[in-house]
C-alpha cells in the first residue's frame, strides 16, 4: 500500500510538473503580455546590431513619403491598425504590397528596410500590426491561422480605397510569411497578382515542435498537445488547424519562396516543403549563409533582383 501511495503521488507531481511547463510555454509564446521581441530576436540567431545603421537611414526615409494611419475591425470584432503609404499610378496601373511582419515584431520596424525598394517603385504599401502585436487589439497571437482572416479584410480595404483595378501583392516575414501562405488558399479576389513569402513556417505546432527539440531539448509530448487544447479554447484556433504546406497545394496565384540557408529558428527545409507543396507557378530565391528573417539584409541586391524578376514573371 505504501508502495502505491508513493507510485501515485510521484504520478502525480509528474503530472504537476508537466502541466505547469505546458502553461509556461504556452504563456511565454501565445499570450501578447508575455511573448517579448528581444527574447524572439535571441532565438532567431541573427545579429541584427550591424543592421541598425541601416534601419534607421530607411525608417526616416520611409516617413517622409505621404501616408495614413487607418484601421479596420477583425471578424470577431478586435481594432486593427496599419499605416498606408499612398501608391504611385504608374503606367495607367496601381500597385499596393500588404505587408505581414513577424512574430512579436511590429509593421514598420519589419518593412523599414524593404520600404526603400518599394515606395521608390511607386508602390503603394499597406503595413499592418497583426492581431495581438503594436497598436492592433487582441491577446492572443494568431500565428497566421487568425491573421489569414484579417489579411482578407485588409485585402477588402485596399478594393475599396484604390477601386477594382489595383494591382495587388501580399509579402510576409517569418509570422507573416506563414499567414500570406495560408491565405494562398483562400478564395482570394483576382486583383491578388502574387504572393511573397520570407522565412515561412508550416504551422505554429510544427515551428513549437522544432524549438522545443533543437532550443530546449524537450519532447513535444505532452507539451504541444495540451498547448494546442488550450490554445483551442481560449484563442479559438488549434496550432496545425491552418497548414502552411496544404493551403499552398490549393495557392491560385503566383508564389515566391525566400529563405536563408542557415535558418535555425525556422528551418530552411520547411521552405523547401512548402515549395515542393505548392500547385502555383513559383519562383525560389535562398540566400546562402543568412539566418532568420535576415535574407534581405545580407543579400539586398540579390532580394531586389528576385521581386523584380517576380513580377515580371506574374505578368508573363
Amino acid at each position: 500500500m505504501k508502495k502505491l501511495k508513493a507510485l501515485t503521488g510521484a504520478a502525480g507531481l509528474l503530472c504537476a510538473a508537466e502541466a505547469g511547463i505546458t502553461l509556461y510555454f504556452y504563456n511565454r509564446t501565445m499570450k501578447r503580455n508575455n511573448a517579448k521581441t528581444e527574447r524572439t530576436m535571441k532565438m532567431s540567431g541573427t545579429d541584427w546590431s550591424k543592421y541598425i545603421p541601416l534601419m534607421r537611414e530607411r525608417r526616416i526615409a520611409m516617413m517622409e513619403y505621404p501616408h495614413e494611419e487607418v484601421s479596420i475591425q477583425s471578424f470577431d470584432d478586435l481594432k486593427l491598425k496599419a499605416t498606408y503609404f499612398l501608391p504611385k499610378e504608374e503606367s495607367g496601373k496601381k500597385r499596393v504590397v500588404i505587408c505581414f511582419h513577424g512574430y512579436t515584431g511590429e509593421g514598420i520596424s519589419n518593412f523599414q528596410g524593404l520600404s526603400d525598394y518599394y515606395l521608390k517603385r511607386g508602390f503603394g504599401m499597406l503595413i499592418p500590426d497583426a492581431r495581438a502585436h503594436g497598436a492592433s487589439e487582441g491577446k492572443y497571437i494568431g500565428f497566421g491561422c487568425l491573421d489569414r482572416e484579417d489579411a482578407l479584410k485588409w485585402i477588402y480595404w485596399v478594393l475599396e480605397k484604390e477601386g477594382q483595378d489595383v494591382e495587388i501583392f501580399l509579402h510576409g516575414i517569418s509570422m507573416g510569411g506563414a499567414t500570406v501562405l495560408m491565405a494562398s488558399g483562400l478564395a482570394l479576389p483576382s486583383q491578388v497578382k502574387g504572393i511573397i513569402s520570407d522565412c515561412a513556417f508550416t504551422s505554429a505546432k510544427e515551428v513549437f515542435t522544432h524549438a522545443l527539440k533543437s532550443m530546449y531539448h524537450m519532447p513535444s509530448f505532452p507539451i504541444i498537445p495540451a498547448a494546442d487544447a488550450i490554445n483551442k479554447k481560449y484563442a479559438g484556433y488549434g496550432m496545425d488547424e491552418c497548414n502552411s504546406r496544404r493551403e499552398v497545394a490549393r495557392a491560385k496565384v503566383p508564389v515566391l519562396f525566400i529563405h536563408g540557408s542557415k535558418d535555425t529558428f525556422v528551418p530552411y527545409e520547411m521552405c523547401e516543403e512548402l515549395y515542393e507543396n505548392c500547385a502555383s507557378r513559383k519562383k525560389k530565391f535562398i540566400v546562402e549563409g543568412a539566418s532568420h528573417a535576415e535574407s534581405y539584409y545580407m543579400d539586398t541586391e540579390g532580394y531586389e533582383k528576385a521581386l523584380t524578376e517576380f513580377f515580371d514573371f506574374v505578368n508573363k
